[in-house]
C-alpha cells in the first residue's frame, strides 16, 4: 500500500502503536501515531467520531493495495487470506499536534477460554499488541468532510445517553465536548465495575450512572434504569436472551438517527424540541444490536418521536460485523 496519499480527502495510512496498556480487565488503550496524521482534523469538536482500522491478517501482514479514491475496491479485490479485517472505532482522545499527533483508541477484549484462540480481529489484535505493532487508518482529513460523528442535538434541552462498554470512548467524547450548561443523564453499562472510566467528566446538570453487568444478562438493568429515568416506573421489558425477544428479526446493521434509517424508514430534520410526550429530549443510545433494539421498542412505544432518537447498533453478540 503507498503511504500518505495527499490528494485523498481523508487520511489513508499506516500508523504505528506508540503505547499499550490493559487500564482495566476489559479494555485495552492504545496510542496510535504516524506522519500521515498531521493531517488529522474535524470541523468542530471530536465528540463521537469514528474511524476505522485494518488489522493484520492471519500471517500478520497488512494488506498492500492502491491507495486512491477507489481503495475500498482495491481492499476487497485482494484475496480474503491476504487483506486482513476492518473494523470501526470511536477516537477517545487526540494528542499532541503535527507528526506528533497520536489518536488513543479503546478496544474492548475478552480472554479465551483456555486452549481456544482469541475471537474477533480487534479482540485478538489487541490481545497481543505490543509498541511498534502497525495498523493502517482511515479517519477525518483536516478541511475535508468525513462523516462518523452522529451526536446532533439539535438545540434539545435534556438529553439521554445511553450505551455499553463499546460505546463509553463515544459518551466521554460527547461529554468532554458538551457546554457546561447541558442537563440530562447518562447510562453506561460495562462487564464489570472496575471498567468504569475513572475520567468520564460531564457537565453539572448531566448525571452519570454506571451499570456493571458482574455477569448478568446484556442490558438486564440498562433498559429499566432508562425507563424509569424517563417515566419513573421503570419495567424489564423484553430484554436480550428473553425467548420473545429471540423470536423477534434484529437488524445486525441497526442504524437510526434523525436523518437515516438503515431500515428505510422515513426521516427528516432533526426534531428534538418537538411537541409530544417528550419535548425537548434527545437521546442518543449506542452499543449491542438487540439491546439498542429493544431499548427502541420501549422508548417507541412510549411516545418519544423516532426522530428524536439516534439508535446505532455498534456490534451484534455472536455475529461478526464487517465495518
Amino acid at each position: 500500500m503507498s503511504t500518505y496519499v495527499a490528494e485523498l480527502p481523508m487520511i489513508l495510512d499506516r500508523v504505528v502503536v506508540r503505547a499499550a496498556e490493559r487500564v482495566s480487565p476489559s479494555v485495552m488503550r492504545f496510542e496510535l501515531g504516524g506522519d500521515g496524521l498531521a493531517d488529522f482534523g474535524v470541523d468542530g469538536p471530536v465528540l463521537d467520531q469514528r474511524i476505522k482500522l485494518i488489522f493484520p491478517n492471519a500471517a500478520g501482514e497488512l494488506p498492500s493495495f492502491e491507495a486512491g479514491e477507489s481503495w475500498w475496491t482495491a481492499w476487497q479485490q485482494l484475496p480474503e487470506a491476504e487483506r486482513g479485517s476492518i473494523r470501526t472505532y470511536t477516537i477517545r482522545d487526540v494528542l499532541g499536534s503535527g507528526t506528533d499527533t497520536r489518536l488513543v483508541v479503546d478496544i474492548v477484549v475478552h480472554e479465551p477460554a483456555p486452549g481456544e484462540r482469541p475471537d474477533g480481529p480487534g479482540n485478538a489484535w489487541a490481545l497481543g499488541a505490543r509498541v511498534g505493532d502497525e495498523l493502517i487508518t482511515i479517519c477525518p482529513r483536516r478541511g475535508h468532510p468525513f462523516g462518523g460523528i452522529e451526536w446532533d442535538p439539535d438545540g434539545a434541552d435534556r438529553l439521554l445517553i445511553v450505551g455499553d462498554e463499546t460505546a463509553a470512548p463515544a459518551i466521554r467524547g460527547i461529554l468532554r465536548d458538551l457546554p457546561a450548561h447541558a442537563r440530562g443523564a447518562v447510562f453506561l453499562e460495562t462487564a464489570t465495575a472496575a471498567d468504569a472510566y475513572d475520567d468520564m467528566v460531564a457537565p453539572a446538570g448531566v448525571s452519570v450512572t454506571w451499570l456493571p453487568r458482574e455477569g448478568g444478562r446484556r442490558g438486564a438493568e440498562l433498559q429499566p434504569a432508562v425507563l424509569d429515568h424517563l417515566t419513573g416506573a421503570g419495567t424489564p421489558g423484553p430484554l436480550a436472551g428473553d425467548r420473545d425477544v429471540e423470536a423477534v428479526e434484529v437488524d445486525p446493521n441497526l442504524w437510526e438517527t434523525p436523518a437515516y434509517s438503515s431500515s428505510g424508514e422515513e426521516t427528516g430534520p432533526a426534531t428534538a424540541t418537538t411537541a409530544g410526550g417528550f419535548p425537548g429530549l434527545y437521546a442518543w443510545i449506542a452499543g449491542e444490536s438487540r439491546v439498542v433494539t429493544g431499548l427502541r421498542r420501549a422508548l417507541v412505544g412510549l411516545g418519544v418521536d423516532r426522530r428524536q432518537v439516534a439508535f446505532m447498533g455498534y456490534w451484534r453478540d455472536g455475529v461478526a460485523m464487517r465495518s
